[in-house]
């Protein structure tokens, strides 16, 4: 909970740095841009989106907490926003997050951190950003998967956890289409992996490889690079991509400027690495592969 609020922090700090600053830089190269390097500029555009809405309802009413979905606004710049009502009957100051995040199948990582006194209401958002959207080729909000989180706002002690939670719009005949064409890197347990493409000319960090994620177990799962080597150099990357059970995931796996500066690279030829899949919540490995190489 902590690292999803220091992240978004992050982002926030970055966007007023970069405002601050003057202008943004375009993506010549026309790749779609993964969320850790858009959310700050000129990708955050709601106007390509269809305004599917939903239905009032109540998707959480236990243990005096009541949370009501009232409907998605799509007048925020950096994506769209569902607007909750969240009424806290209970004894206790109360802070609500949203996990285990998913869009027409695929996840997602929103913002979403709602601190309501005892006896108190709140109107809040869970803001969903733009460029998370486009990376995963949706176009229509079709619908929306989740879980919520409730925990004492002063001892960060759990309440209680809801699973499960489901949303469906009006877009009821939308069809999601999903990005395999890259190679199939890995195909196991009822999980694929496939790479898609590289940026290391305009990545914001430094490169990102793109990858693409199938979880097809009944098992919550999280990915991990390990063993990770550039044209022959070891590098430690940044990836780690929690897939809940069923959904599938865009992501990558970035490599930061200064390691590649230290390695004289420029342009990115081959990449060795092994996938590490654990169980999300018990971190029970599932399994080990073998070096995977893959040439661009």
């Amino acid at each position: 909970m902590k690292k999803k609020i220091f992240l978004s922090l992050f982002i926030l700090l970055a966007l007023f740095t970069i405002t601050g600053c003057g202008g943004n830089k375009s993506n010549d190269s026309g790749n779609v841009k993964d969320v850790q390097d858009v959310k700050q500029n000129e990708g955050n555009d709601t106007k390509t989106l269809s305004k599917a809405n939903i239905t009032e309802t109540v998707i959480l009413d236990k243990g005096g907490i009541k949370v009501t979905a009232k409907s998605i606004s799509y007048d925020n710049w950096s994506g769209p926003e569902i607007k909750v009502l969240i009424e806290n009957n209970s004894s206790e100051n109360v802070t609500i997050q949203a996990r285990k995040f998913s869009i027409n199948g695929i996840m997602m990582d929103p913002t979403f951190s709602a601190e309501v006194n005892a006896g108190k209401k709140a109107n809040d958002t869970i803001s969903i950003f733009s460029s998370d959207l486009e990376a995963a080729q949706i176009t229509t909000i079709k619908d929306i998967e989740f879980g919520l989180d409730v925990f004492n706002s002063d001892s960060w002690n759990d309440i209680f956890k809801q699973e499960g939670i489901k949303l469906e719009t009006n877009a009821k005949d939308y069809v999601q289409k999903y990005n395999t064409d890259g190679k199939l890197v890995v195909d196991q347990n009822n999980i694929k992996i496939y790479v898609l493409k590289k940026d290391d000319k305009d990545s914001f960090w430094g490169a990102d490889i793109y990858v693409y994620i199938e979880n097809n177990s009944s098992q919550d799962i999280t990915v991990q690079a390990r063993d990770v080597s550039i044209d022959g150099f070891m590098i430690d990357p940044t990836f780690s991509s929690d897939v809940s059970a069923g959904k599938k995931a865009y992501d990558t796996i970035t490599f930061h400027e200064s390691d590649l500066k230290d390695n004289d690279i420029t342009d990115i030829k081959e990449i060795e690495l092994k996938f590490d899949v654990f169980n999300a919540d018990s971190w029970n490995d599932i399994f080990k592969t073998d070096t995977k190489k893959i040439s661009f």
